[in-house]
């Protein structure tokens, strides 16, 4: 792992740290990743990639947090994305807990890990009293994280952002 990025949370396994411009090619090959994104409306371009951080970037400097880099303890590579961002769902903005884990890494605990010590971040450190964790009705693998992490199931509903998709909607309350 490069010296010059700020871990945020470090877990059992994964290191989850702020994004520079340097993580464009590696998120990029996890972004792009059809399989990974399956349930995202279309797999990311370079360019939507560069943005992703960009936004991350300034999103540190306006609200204190945002997506992070997760990367293997171990080997420094990076696996995923994970984070809360101000999104709106369903009509309302949220503090919006999302995690991208690349499918060579699924069905290792991966995304529960990451989810489970930005929960915790975000309610103790940030003072958060509200996340939500929204999923298309048929990502099983999502919303069994969500489930896990002691979410309530809220609500459905259809995402014009992503294909109006039948969406689930589990909030911290």
């Amino acid at each position: 792992m490069s010296g010059n990025n700020t871990i945020v949370i470090e877990t059992a396994r994964l290191n989850i740290r702020k994004y520079t411009d340097e993580d464009t090619a590696a998120l990029s090959a996890i972004l792009s990743d059809p399989l990974t994104m399956a349930f995202w409306p279309a797999p990311f371009t370079s360019r939507q990639t560069e943005e992703w951080i960009e936004r991350n970037i300034q999103s540190y400097l306006t609200q204190g947090f945002g997506r992070w880099a997760v990367e293997l303890k171990e080997t420094g590579r990076l696996i995923g994305d994970a984070g809360i961002i101000k999104l709106e769902l369903n009509g309302r903005v949220e503090n919006d807990l999302g995690y991208i884990i690349h499918s060579d890494y699924w069905r290792q605990g991966y995304a529960y890990e990451a989810a489970k010590s930005i929960l915790n971040y975000a309610i103790q450190e940030l003072g958060l009293d509200r996340i939500c964790i929204n999923m298309p009705a048929d990502h099983v693998a999502s919303e069994g994280v969500a489930i896990k992490l002691g979410l309530k199931k809220e609500t459905e509903y259809r995402n014009r952002r992503n294909r109006d998709k039948l969406t689930c909607l589990y909030s911290s309350f």
